[in-house]
C-alpha cells in the first residue's frame, strides 16, 4: 500500500469518466498522488466508479469490487469506496453483501468522500477535471437524467430527471480546457435532444453548439447520443455552417418496426424514423450517423428482424452497435413482459445485423479511398500514428493508421491525409 496516493477505476460509459476526471481534480488539489485505471492498485485510498446499466455491466463492476474487497483483505490497498450507477441503485444489497467496502456512494453525492477522509470539498474547482484522455481531446458532459420511459431502461431510475447544465458553465468549462491545449469535444449526455427545456423551457441544443464553437481554439465539436422524439432540427443548420462542428451524429434508435417501437415505449414511428433518416442525410451533406440496436426485447420477432434489416439497407449508417436486452428489475418491460426471447436467439439476431453493418461500413469506407480528409493524430502505436476524422468518436469508431516513418507527425495535431486503403472498420492514409 501506497502513502498519498488515490486510485480510481472507473466502469462504464463516458459519461462516469468526466465524474472520476472532476473528483481526481479534487484530490490532485488536495496533494494526493493520483491514478486511474491502473493494473495494480496499490493506494492508500482506491475508489470504483461503477455502472449499473445492463446485466453484464453490473457484473463487471461486482467482479472489480470483489477483486478490491481481497486486496484489502491483504492489506495491499487502504480505504476501499464503492460509487457510481450500480451503488446509486443497489446500495442496500451492496451494504449487505460486500461488508469489506468501506463506504458506499450513489451516483451524485461523491464529493462526500473527501468529507469522509476529513477534506473538504473545493467549490472554486467544480469546473476542472484531471483530464484520463489524450491531452487534445475532452469528453463535455452538458446534462445528468432522463426524462423519456422507454420499457428496457433502467437509467432513468439511477439518474433521476433530466437536468441541463447551463450554458454559461460550460462554456467557462470549455474555455478553460482550451487554455490547456484540448482541440476536441465529444459533448455527452443520457439524451442531447432534451438539452435546455428543463432550465430554459425550450430546446438549446443549437445555441448550445453556436456559443461553443465560437470559442477560439475548439478544432472540432461532436455530438453524442440524441433521442429521435422531438428531435432538435435546428442543429443541422448549425452542422452545416460550422466547419468545426463535425457532420457526426450518434442518434440511439434501438428498432424500427412498429410493433416494437409500441411495446419498447419509443413514443416514435417507424415512418418517423425513415423521415428523420431521409431529413438529417439531406439538410447536412456527408454526414455520418452512429446508432445503436437493442435486439432481443420481449415480443421481438424475426418479422421485426426483417423490417429492421430492410431500414439498415434504406439508412446505410456508418456506424452502428448492438446489444442483447437485458431483464432489468424495475423496468417496465421487467414489470410487464416476460424476457421470452432465448439468450442464443438473441445472440443469433445481434451477429446477423452486426454482419449486415459489417458489409455497409466496408461498402462506406472503400468510397473514401482517394479522397483527402482532416485527421487528427491520437497516438503512436507500433509501425502507425493512429488519427481519426471528423466523422470518428474515440474508442468506438475506425481509425485512420498513417506509417510511422512520415516526418513531421506530432500527437493531438490535425494533418490534411490522402485516403489510399481501406479495410472494414480502418482507413489507410498518408
Amino acid at each position: 500500500m501506497k502513502r498519498g496516493k488515490v486510485d480510481i477505476i472507473t466502469m462504464g460509459c463516458s459519461k462516469n469518466l468526466v465524474d472520476s476526471e472532476q473528483l481526481m481534480r479534487q484530490f490532485d488539489a488536495l496533494g494526493y498522488q493520483v491514478n486511474h485505471d491502473v493494473e495494480k492498485p496499490n493506494g492508500e485510498v482506491v475508489i470504483v466508479n461503477t455502472c449499473g446499466f445492463i446485466g453484464d455491466a453490473k457484473e463487471e463492476s461486482v467482479n472489480m469490487i470483489l477483486q478490491l474487497a481481497d486486496l484489502k483483505k491483504k492489506r495491499k490497498i487502504g480505504k476501499l469506496y464503492v460509487m457510481g450507477c450500480l451503488s446509486e441503485r443497489y446500495l442496500t444489497e451492496l451494504q449487505q453483501e460486500i461488508p469489506e467496502v468501506d463506504k458506499y456512494f450513489g451516483k451524485f453525492n461523491y464529493n462526500e468522500i473527501l468529507t469522509d477522509l476529513g477534506q473538504e470539498y473545493r467549490a472554486d474547482l467544480r469546473l476542472e477535471r484531471s483530464l484520463t484522455t489524450p491531452a487534445h481531446y475532452a469528453y463535455l458532459k452538458i446534462s445528468e437524467g432522463c426524462n423519456r420511459t422507454c420499457s428496457y431502461c433502467a437509467i432513468p431510475l439511477i439518474t433521476g430527471k433530466h437536468r441541463s447544465r447551463s450554458m454559461d458553465d460550460l462554456e467557462a468549462e470549455v474555455k478553460m480546457l482550451v487554455d490547456k491545449g484540448v482541440k476536441e469535444f465529444q459533448l455527452i449526455a443520457q439524451d442531447l435532444s432534451y438539452y435546455g427545456i428543463d432550465r430554459y423551457k425550450t430546446q438549446k441544443l443549437a445555441e448550445l453548439l453556436e456559443r461553443l464553437s465560437d470559442i477560439p481554439g475548439v478544432g472540432w465539436i461532436r455530438l453524442h447520443y440524441a433521442y429521435p422524439a422531438h428531435f432538435p432540427y435546428e442543429i443541422l443548420k448549425v452542422m452545416r455552417e460550422r466547419e468545426n462542428v463535425c457532420r457526426y451524429l450518434d442518434i440511439a434508435l434501438q428498432q424500427v418496426s412498429n410493433n416494437m417501437l409500441g411495446i419498447m415505449r419509443r413514443n416514435f414511428t417507424k415512418a418517423q424514423t425513415y423521415e428523420l433518416i431521409k431529413r438529417i442525410r439531406e439538410e447536412v451533406p456527408g454526414i455520418h450517423l452512429r446508432t445503436t440496436m437493442l435486439l432481443g426485447h420481449p415480443g421481438e420477432t424475426e418479422a421485426d428482424i426483417d423490417e429492421l434489416k430492410e431500414f439498415l439497407r434504406f439508412a446505410r449508417f456508418e456506424r452502428l452497435g448492438a446489444f442483447a436486452y437485458s431483464h432489468e428489475e424495475s423496468t417496465y418491460a421487467y414489470k410487464h413482459y416476460h424476457d421470452d426471447v432465448p439468450e442464443e436467439v438473441k445472440q443469433q439476431r445481434m451477429d446477423e445485423i452486426m454482419s449486415l453493418q459489417q458489409e455497409i461500413a466496408g461498402e462506406i469506407n472503400r468510397t473514401k479511398i482517394g479522397t483527402k480528409l482532416k485527421v487528427i493524430i491520437d497516438r503512436k502505436e507500433d509501425d502507425y500514428f493512429i488519427g481519426r476524422t471528423e466523422f470518428d468518436s474515440p474508442e468506438v469508431d475506425p481509425e485512420v493508421l498513417i506509417p510511422v516513418n512520415t516526418k513531421g507527425v506530432k500527437v493531438g495535431e490535425f494533418y490534411e491525409t490522402e485516403i489510399v486503403g481501406a479495410a472494414e472498420f480502418d482507413l489507410y492514409g498518408r
